[in-house]
């Protein structure tokens, strides 16, 4: 489903003017989900704080009907690279475990 889901977003993206700003507020919405949960396979944690690129998604999602056509298709380029490449990722068998450190004293 990813790769037909990356190919889906940037044919949004170039054809940014044919697309509704309710479409693109789902694509960015689908896009969020997928990338949530390939980074959950991947073992990738949420950042939780305004630096994790989702947010910029989510905002970019809820503020569609206000952005300008090329922000638009920039959100939807920046969700189908990171979809990309987490997809590559989790096709390469990449994992990754995060371990907590002791605060040094």
């Amino acid at each position: 489903m990813t790769p037909a889901f990356v190919a889906e977003l940037v044919r949004a993206a170039n054809e940014i003017d044919k697309v509704s700003t309710l479409e693109v507020t789902r694509l960015l919405h689908r896009a969020i989900v997928s990338i949530r949960d390939l980074r959950e396979s991947l073992g990738i944690p949420g950042s939780g704080t305004t630096a994790d690129e989702i947010i910029g998604l989510f905002d970019a999602a809820t503020e569609s009907a206000v952005l300008e056509d090329a922000d638009r298709a920039a959100a939807l380029l920046h969700a189908a690279d990171m979809l990309r490449t987490l997809h590559v990722a989790s096709n390469d068998g990449a994992r990754v475990w995060v371990f907590e450190q002791e605060p040094l004293s």
